[in-house]
């Protein structure tokens, strides 16, 4: 987050540290989302998203209201689906489960993980991502990381991941996920998270890739600087765009999924967003915009009836830090 904190979305436009880090990941993204070709769809590990009782009598309730076109369209390759992580796809923080598997391991002491747990209980009451205590959390794990190398903290993550981290995942969200990936469209996760940890998660929800804050590395060692500044908010609308440029694709046949009003400007960019679980000015703005709207935690009906058909049927702020695409500094 910039130094002097974040504005709102309708006010805060994108600086050049925004594109920068947008830019930054989208490159980062395509290059690791190539290791990932070829393992699209549900983790076979993970088995198939589960379907409450609850979910079932969602979907009885949906299927007597009026049927929608289709959506996503299949076989549609000019069209993707962007979902934000925290509290979207995963219940919390990522950066904050993070910080708990490296205290584990030894890698700071009680004082930081008191203060990850304090950040991550704030998050998960309040449901909305507070600039302080994102910036804070940011700073705690660019120093931590510092001098360690990519290939130690990836292998990390990927344990970090099984610990605590699988069984936060929303079924309902992961199954927005798969409808898109069933419809032949690449699905890419959108975080402030570090992008090395954001692509864990999507490999390991058999997803397509991910955009996430990119921290400098220099000869495989974490410098402890960003390359720009983290991804959120207007910078990962940034990331969006350069993406679907790379990719060719058309961001009017594109969806979103996002939780937080910070999230306003990507979700704009977008033919088909939609507020997943949304904080109060999300809801209000969605509402205003007869966005699509969804919420898993309670089980309660979609103010807006239309969402994709997966939802009916299926049913992760910061940090920037601590894990990152192999981005190196230009020379």
């Amino acid at each position: 987050m910039a130094a002097l904190g974040w504005l709102t979305p309708r006010r805060r436009s994108a600086t050049a540290r925004s594109v920068l880090a947008g830019e930054a990941s989208a490159e980062a993204a395509r290059k690791t989302a190539q290791a990932l070709e070829g393992t699209a769809g549900i983790d076979a590990d993970a088995g198939p998203p589960a379907e409450s009782e609850e979910a079932a009598g969602q979907a009885a309730v949906e299927e007597a209201e009026p049927a929608e076109p289709e959506f996503p369209v299949a076989g549609d390759d000019l069209a993707a689906a962007f979902f934000d992580l925290d509290n979207t796809v995963m219940q919390g923080a990522a950066i904050f489960h993070f910080g708990r598997g490296l205290y584990k391991r030894e890698f700071f002491h009680r004082r930081e993980l008191a203060r990850f747990a304090w950040q991550q209980a704030w998050f998960r009451l309040a449901g909305v991502e507070d600039p302080d205590h994102m910036q804070d959390a940011r700073d705690s794990a660019l120093s931590i990381v510092k001098g360690h190398k990519v290939c130690e903290l990836m292998a990390i993550g990927e344990e970090i991941y099984d610990e605590y981290m699988a069984e936060r995942i929303w079924p309902g969200t992961r199954a927005l996920a798969q409808a898109h990936l069933d419809a032949g469209q690449k699905v890419w996760l959108v975080t402030a998270a570090p992008v090395e940890t954001a692509t864990i998660i999507a490999r390991r929800l058999g997803l397509t890739g991910a955009l996430g804050t990119v921290a400098e590395s220099v000869d495989g060692i974490y410098t402890g600087r960003l390359v720009g500044e983290p991804l959120h908010g207007p910078a990962k609308a940034e990331a969006v765009r350069a993406l679907a440029a790379a990719e060719g694709l058309d961001l009017e046949r594109c969806a979103a999924y996002s939780d937080s009003h910070n999230d306003i400007p990507m979700l704009s960019l977008v033919g088909h967003p939609y507020a997943i679980n949304p904080d109060t000015k999300l809801r209000k703005h969605a509402r205003a915009h007869d966005w699509r709207l969804r919420d898993y935690r309670t089980g309660r009906k979609a103010v807006k009836v239309g969402v994709p058909a997966a939802a009916g049927v299926g049913a992760i702020a910061g940090g920037a830090a601590a894990a990152i695409a192999l981005h190196r500094r230009r020379k």
